[in-house]
């Protein structure tokens, strides 16, 4: 099993242009998302599409594994012994978001980070779009960044899924370098999973 990160669009009855969320999911295969994507969004009613996904394996320093939910205790102790460095409870999606000048827009900037807590993930987040952006002047010192969203990604799943699986994490040390010193505090996405963009209709999914 695998957790898959999507952006999904349609444009909803008497809505005047097109409309965007994010949804995850954890299944075999894209495809076999299509079912929970159309609950997730019911008032799409046939209009929805991806616009773009990815698989989440690797997030800045870390693994990311899917594991079934067994005993809370006994998970927790073989995953020590497995001898993993460093294990953080939770994975995180931030919605950062910012203005240019002369531009209606608001823009986003989409984070996945591993921390320990909301306030942690924040300042990772924060930091990645700092670097990308904001420092070649494509974000407005007037209006700056902020975080719109945030969310343990856990709880972002359905229910059925939040009962049957949970997310592990491990940290990556040595080989390329990652992992070491500051990499797990910035969400650095050189090394991540390949994003996949572009319009993509549900019926090519048999959906």
């Amino acid at each position: 099993m695998d957790l898959y990160m999507l952006v999904i669009g349609g444009k909803p009855l008497g809505r005047h242009i097109e409309q965007h969320d994010v949804f995850f999911g954890i299944a075999e295969e894209l495809k076999d998302l299509v079912p929970a994507m159309k609950a997730f969004w019911p008032e799409m009613d046939g209009k929805m599409h991806i616009d773009s996904w990815r698989k989440v394996s690797r997030v800045g320093g870390f693994k990311v594994f899917v594991k079934e939910r067994m005993d809370e205790n006994e998970e927790d102790s073989d995953l020590d012994k497995r001898g993993h460095v460093a294990l953080r409870d939770n994975l995180f999606f931030v919605n950062l978001g910012g203005y240019k000048p002369n531009d209606m827009e608001e823009y986003h900037y989409k984070q996945l980070v591993v921390a320990k807590d909301l306030a942690e993930a924040s300042r990772i987040a924060k930091q990645t779009v700092f670097w990308k952006h904001h420092e070649s002047s494509h974000i407005d010192d007037k209006y700056g960044i902020d975080v719109d969203d945030i969310y343990n990604v856990e709880d972002l799943l359905t229910e059925e899924m939040k009962g049957k699986y949970k997310l592990v994490f491990e940290e990556v040390v040595g080989g390329d370098g990652e992992g070491d010193g500051e990499m797990g505090d910035v969400a650095d996405n050189s090394s991540e999973d390949k994003l996949e963009v572009g319009y993509l209709k549900l019926s090519k999914l048999g959906g």
